[in-house]
């Protein structure tokens, strides 16, 4: 009631002062209380007047500084939330200046000189900034109705590649990634045979000969692929097959030569890899490293950084050179990429991939691109913000919620229907790239009123 009382005061005298000035002659500031006009935060005069919609006066900067350290929209005295964003009182701010000229131009050059005071100003008004263009763009009805078409149109787009993919070109490769090699037929270990690369068309007919089934290919060695009637001298030929063949005897199953083989094999392993190496790749990798090494991460760390090829060496004994332990050179440049340009590695496992995966590969090399300047923005506004000891607190948080994001998965991926994990697994593949551009738009136009 005082400060309300108070308040009221001196805007009567503010309205009298600026209506009706007396003659200078007659007046001295030593008669206008300076309590009238100070604020209700740091108690010195009012330095560019913000009023609330509550009433109370700040110093702008107070108020910048009290809502960067709270983050909360509402009045440091009475706490009642303010509506919009607070604007500065020109004729409490003119006044100000007329009547205490010289402590206003003291405290704004100190205010000036003070970066943290600055850095406060200009978060605030940013966020002001940033709250007018999303009321402007509440009105757009345009807008939004695009938008919700687009949105509708995607659905669709994902349910038609989910029934393409699920009912026609998985299933040509379901067969053998799934059937028991112990229960192959001859024509069925020649397909497992062609998909070893075109060298192996030289072998084609000998098994064909011979009617080759699983069961026989299970029986089968370097000595008895050496010798008649299969006769494969050769003897990187011969390594690749018999290389491939262990694994066949391993898995039981054909091993997955491409991506939808891969994700008929493994449905649930490759949407976690899939959302997981997008929102932290760093983290996924080093879980890949620690509990699929020989499967997934040496393939992959080949890929992406492959050794010095000599001249000499052949497609066919290339077959088994992701089995072998990397050499330091590869090692070296694995962790430099891993630890600054983690999604480029990403980039360059899928590049490898564009003669199997054309379009697939273009989607997951554009998705990586954006993905590494949407986390460069984070880290240059971390930077900018001087902010880099929360950095430690940020990695944890987001290693917590990985953490939990991936065991929650584990729990709830067996009571999931097929259907549900198709439709995200396409929309993280080939519609992510487009949220990720609106994204890196907003990023590049308003850095500064993004969130950390």
């Amino acid at each position: 009631m005082l400060h309300q009382m108070e308040g009221d005061s001196s805007d009567d005298r503010l309205e009298a002062l600026m209506d009706d000035p007396p003659p200078p002659s007659t007046t001295s500031t030593s008669d206008i209380s300076e309590h009238e006009f100070s604020c209700h935060c740091c108690y010195d005069i009012l330095v560019n007047p913000t009023t609330l919609t509550c009433g109370h006066n700040f110093c702008r900067h107070c108020l910048a500084l009290w809502w960067e350290s709270s983050h909360k929209n509402e009045c440091p005295e009475c706490r009642e939330k303010w509506e919009g964003f607070p604007k500065i009182n020109i004729l409490l701010r003119d006044a100000t200046d007329k009547l205490f000229g010289e402590v206003v131009q003291r405290r704004r050059a100190e205010i000036q000189d003070n970066p943290k005071v600055s850095r406060s100003l200009l978060a605030f008004q940013r966020y002001g900034d940033n709250l007018g263009r999303s009321r402007t763009n509440q009105h757009k009805g345009a807008g939004f109705f695009f938008s919700g078409v687009l949105t509708a149109l995607s659905c669709v787009a994902v349910m038609v590649l989910v029934y393409h993919w699920s009912s026609g070109v998985v299933e040509e490769h379901d067969l053998l990634i799934s059937k028991p090699v112990s229960r192959w037929t001859p024509e069925e270990v020649v397909s497992w045979l062609e998909h070893l690369g075109p060298w192996a068309q030289l072998y084609r007919e000998p098994f064909l000969q011979e009617k080759v089934n699983g069961r026989l290919l299970l029986m089968l060695g370097d000595e008895e692929l050496s010798k008649p009637p299969y006769s494969i001298e050769n003897q990187a030929h011969r390594r690749a097959v018999v290389a491939e063949l262990d694994r066949v005897k391993v898995l039981g199953v054909k091993p997955p030569q491409n991506l939808w083989e891969y994700k008929a094999a493994n449905a649930g392993k490759s949407l976690f890899m899939l959302y997981a190496l997008k929102r932290s790749p760093r983290l996924t990798l080093f879980y890949l490293y620690l509990f699929d090494y020989s499967e997934t991460f040496l393939p992959f760390l080949h890929t992406c950084c492959p050794a010095i090829t000599r001249i000499d060496q052949t497609v066919e004994s290339s077959f088994l050179y992701t089995q072998v332990e990397p050499s330091w050179r590869q090692w070296g440049e694995f962790l430099v990429k891993y630890l600054l340009l983690p999604y480029q590695l990403i980039a360059e496992f899928a590049w490898d991939w564009l003669g199997v995966h054309y379009w697939t590969s273009r989607f997951i090399i554009v998705n990586a691109m954006l993905l590494s300047v949407l986390e460069g923005c984070a880290l240059w506004r971390i930077w900018t913000r001087a902010n880099i000891r929360a950095l430690p607190g940020k990695m944890w948080s987001h290693m917590w919620k990985m953490l939990s994001q991936g065991f929650a998965f584990a729990l709830l991926w067996p009571f999931v229907p097929q259907f549900v994990c198709n439709c995200l697994f396409y929309w993280a593949l080939y519609f992510s790239p487009i949220i990720n551009i609106d994204l890196v738009v907003q990023q590049l136009m308003h850095p500064e009123t993004q969130a950390l």
